[in-house]
């Protein structure tokens, strides 16, 4: 799949510096806006890595680092997701763990999905609760 691609992508990347490529989505619809939002209010700096550029340009990826940290925003629905699936709550966001692929988080809110990948020596939990903040404020009520 797609996504597969981008992650070993990202890992082979992640040892090199420079820029790092990642396959950018194409939103549609209302995530179109959610997403322009969401890339204003990403951080600078995220779990001690600096944001870094990636190719091809996209206002709907970041990275940080050499890519071990890498957001998508406007991705299709996780394939894996079921409707019982219980998502974890951070910051008010709910994310789904991807159970095939460990490294992979999505947030689910009501305007757009926002993939982000974690790799090398980050912890997932506090990379997530840091982006939760950003994420929350592109849905309607908070926005």
């Amino acid at each position: 799949m797609r996504a597969a691609a981008v992650l070993l992508v990202l890992l082979a990347l992640a040892g090199c510096g420079g820029t790092v490529q990642v396959e950018p989505p194409a939103p549609q619809g209302e995530a179109v806006a959610a997403c322009d939002k969401l890339a204003t209010l990403l951080p600078k700096t995220l779990d001690g890595d600096e944001r870094g550029a990636s190719t091809p340009e996209s206002p709907y990826v970041a990275v940080w680092g050499s890519g071990a940290i890498a957001l998508r925003c406007g991705v299709p629905r996780p394939a894996r997701m079921a409707p019982t699936d219980t998502l974890q709550e951070i910051g008010g966001v709910g994310w789904f763990a991807d159970p095939v692929r460990p490294a992979l988080f999505t947030a689910v809110t009501d305007l757009a999905y926002v993939e982000v990948t974690v790799g090398g020596e980050h912890v997932a939990a506090e990379v997530l609760a840091d982006l939760s903040k950003p994420v929350a404020q592109i849905s309607p009520q908070t926005g």
